[in-house]
């Protein structure tokens, strides 16, 4: 019998994460679903860990890639085993509140066709602490593009569920992308769907070392990608499109390119020269690489700030300004 819902996991090397991420799944209320677990060639013990989640339930299927595809390539796959007409999302780090299923179900059955994804709230928690850091408020429904050039105002990808037909009409994760392949997928949904949303924070999103957002360098490549793929698109806001610019001038400079870094802040200067922030990040690469990031940390401890944190959801905002 075909389930309601596929819940697509993807997982890399975390068998403890991803334990307390399917148990969130397993508890909700919503019953009709499966789960499909993509093991992206982990090398720990996570196959183990599925299998003995999957004696008492059964209702979860695991997949194992023999080489790494990385974030897209395994997303890609769990959307082509899903055997539902609605796909949702869970990073092997996050966690699920029990009735975010059933309220996100509920509300696609009751809006228009043309809503393609229905999104939630979340928060976001260091997991070492368990300090709560943030609560993404959705504010965004309807023909959402115009925002999505502004940024990802959507979010984590553990907030969305989607229509089949939504992959059907647009196609799946571009794996060229490395990092922020959802945040390009939702803005290729949006030219065809609408999105509708769930104010509720009904996702756990966990902070923590190894999470992949906290890698400068995936970051760049992630950034690259979109502006050449996007760019004539992000510059209908050109303040928006400049403030990419400047996280990316940022991140090169967190990562010792100076020159790259100031070539970044320069184009982002060009591209809306009305924001003081690129100026300011431009005038303290003067002291160096290795000084830049102490100044950098030195403002954000002054303004009591954390990092990596989200600002409304958007994809760049989680990077230092």
């Amino acid at each position: 019998m075909i389930p309601t819902v596929s819940v697509v996991i993807p997982t890399h090397n975390r068998a403890e994460l991803l334990r307390a991420a399917v148990t969130s799944v397993l508890k909700q209320t919503f019953r009709d679903l499966e789960i499909v677990v993509v093991d992206d060639a982990s090398t720990d013990d996570t196959q183990e860990v599925v299998r003995r989640l999957n004696a008492d339930d059964g209702r979860i299927r695991y997949i194992r890639h023999a080489t790494n595809r990385r974030e897209a390539g395994t997303r890609n796959t769990g959307v082509g085993s899903a055997r539902a007409n609605y796909i949702a999302f869970l990073d092997d780090d996050d966690e699920w509140l029990p009735d975010k299923l059933q309220k996100q179900v509920d509300l696609m059955a009751h809006s228009a066709p043309r809503v393609g994804a229905v999104y939630t709230g979340f928060r976001q928690i260091d997991r070492e602490t368990g300090k709560l850091l943030a609560e993404f408020v959705p504010r965004h429904r309807g023909d959402i593009l115009s925002e999505l050039c502004r940024g990802n105002c959507v979010g984590t990808p553990s907030t969305v569920l989607v229509k089949r037909q939504c992959f059907e009409n647009v196609g799946r994760f571009d794996e060229a992308i490395a990092f922020g392949p959802d945040y390009d997928m939702w803005i290729r949904i949006a030219k065809d769907f609408h999105f509708e949303y769930l104010q509720e924070p009904l996702v756990n999103y966990y902070v923590h070392k190894v999470k992949m957002s906290a890698d400068d360098r995936l970051k760049i490549t992630g950034l690259e990608k979109q502006i050449a793929k996007h760019g004539p698109f992000f510059a209908r806001d050109s303040k928006s499109f400049s403030r990419r610019y400047l996280s990316l001038g940022v991140l090169y400079c967190h990562t010792g390119d100076l020159a790259r870094g100031r070539a970044a802040l320069v184009r982002a200067i060009r591209t809306y020269p009305l924001d003081a922030r690129p100026y300011f990040n431009l005038l303290l690469t003067a002291a160096g690489a290795k000084n830049f990031v102490r100044l950098k940390r030195l403002k954000d401890r002054s303004l009591g700030l954390f990092f990596p944190r989200w600002r409304h959801g958007s994809f760049y905002a989680a990077i230092e300004d």
